[in-house]
């Protein structure tokens, strides 16, 4: 795994953390923004997979 995909996972987990834990102050945010978060991370791991697919199935 590289850097920046370490230290884009951290950065969610990060967002994360901060959303649940201000999660009484964002009230009606904290939906929309999970599923963006998750959407986020679900994307980047997707790219990762495609990354390792060789290119030419046998």
């Amino acid at each position: 795994m590289n850097i920046k995909l370490l230290l884009t996972l951290a950065g969610t987990l990060l967002a994360a953390w901060l959303i649940f834990h201000f999660k009484a102050e964002l009230g009606l945010l904290v939906l929309p923004l999970f599923f963006g978060l998750v959407t986020f991370v679900t994307i980047k791991l997707y790219r990762l997979m495609e990354k390792d697919e060789p290119s030419d199935p046998q």
